[in-house]
């Protein structure tokens, strides 16, 4: 599934019918599988948005199986953007096909930056081992919405000190009542996490390693 050129394009059929574009690599032995969500798609945020791509090539670096997609209504991507609704459809599609690609004895992560963050928390599927949010904003959409909030496995938030939208102590608040929520501040980032991207992937790496 991958050449020598890197990443190969691939296609995401949604529940709904849509087709989206996507990104993914997968060796023959991957250590992990992640997928990763983008950030908000009316302010910019896409597949290669700079998160997505710093842990994306990191996590190809390490030898992982690893997917990154646009939302619908971004770039190739059919349809248009649906505040949070349909964009649950896109993350289930988009594990869906991680978790028919490779071992099913290797662990699948669900990852994402702000709104994409907040979208992996709606997503609770059964083949997934773990998530790993970045500076999840927790507002996205209504909290009945956050399935994976009360799900037992491990859920690692890596959130910017100085976040603009949900700083660490707010993120701590409110996922106080979570189940296996952890919180990993990121000192001296904003939400944009511009020059702090390298706390990221070695967040990234205790995560699965801890999986």
């Amino acid at each position: 599934m991958t050449d020598d050129f890197g990443p190969t394009a691939t296609t995401l059929t949604t529940g709904d019918g849509l087709s989206l574009e996507a990104q993914w690599t997968v060796p023959d032995e991957p250590r992990t599988r992640v997928v990763i969500c983008h950030p908000h798609p009316q302010y910019g945020g896409n597949m290669y948005s700079l998160v997505v791509s710093t842990l994306f090539t990191h996590l190809v670096d390490a030898g992982c199986a690893v997917l990154r997609f646009n939302f619908r209504g971004v770039g190739g991507s059919e349809g248009e953007h649906d505040f949070g609704e349909g964009e649950q459809l896109d993350v289930r599609a988009a594990v869906e096909a991680m978790a028919a690609a490779g071992d099913g004895q290797c662990p699948l992560v669900l990852a994402g930056w702000s709104f994409g963050a907040d979208m992996a928390l709606t997503c609770d599927a059964p083949e997934l081992a773990g998530w790993f949010l970045v500076a999840p904003p927790l507002r996205v959409v209504n909290a009945d919405r956050f399935k994976a909030a009360a799900d037992p496995r491990p859920k690692w938030l890596a959130v910017p000190e100085r976040d603009q939208f949900n700083p660490p102590d707010e993120a701590r608040a409110t996922t106080a009542n979570w189940s296996n929520a952890e919180i990993h501040p990121v000192g001296g980032a904003d939400h944009f996490l511009v020059g702090r991207t390298d706390r990221l992937n070695t967040l990234i790496d205790e995560f699965v390693a801890s999986l």
